[in-house]
């Protein structure tokens, strides 16, 4: 089993390895302090980004680095459409898709789902902030 070190496991997260140290310790992450030093398994990183180690025919690899797992919340099928609210953490996130692709994917609710964003802008947003 490949173990990596807090420096590995940031990169792989992509987050700094002061943010994944806290994450281990807070147990939000699975990892094993071993004197001063925190050791991850590759194998339960993966998993955590939505990968599998090692990769089962028929999987699809694809390009989007920002995937978040959640699970699926709610579900409206109206006409061509379909509303999907995915519980993350304390989050709930909206998409709207089409129907087919709802019934392709055999969505219900409770299912573990992924929520894959890819753009090329990002806002940010301050709540109380004036300019």
């Amino acid at each position: 089993m490949r173990t990596l070190s807090s420096e590995e496991a940031a990169s792989l997260l992509h987050l700094n390895v002061k943010q994944v140290q806290n994450l281990a310790r807070a147990g939000k992450i699975p990892a094993v302090r071993v004197g001063r030093k925190w050791l991850f398994h590759h194998d339960q990183i993966e998993k955590l980004l939505g990968r599998s180690a090692t990769h089962a025919p028929g999987t699809l690899e694809i390009s989007a680095r920002n995937r978040l797992r959640g699970t699926l919340a709610h579900l409206r099928v109206d006409g061509l459409m379909a509303e999907v609210v995915i519980r993350i953490g304390d989050q709930e996130l909206v998409s709207v898709i089409t129907r087919s692709s709802a019934e392709r994917l055999g969505l219900r609710v409770g299912d573990e789902v992924f929520a894959v964003m890819k753009s090329t802008e990002v806002m940010v947003g301050k709540e109380g902030h004036e300019s």
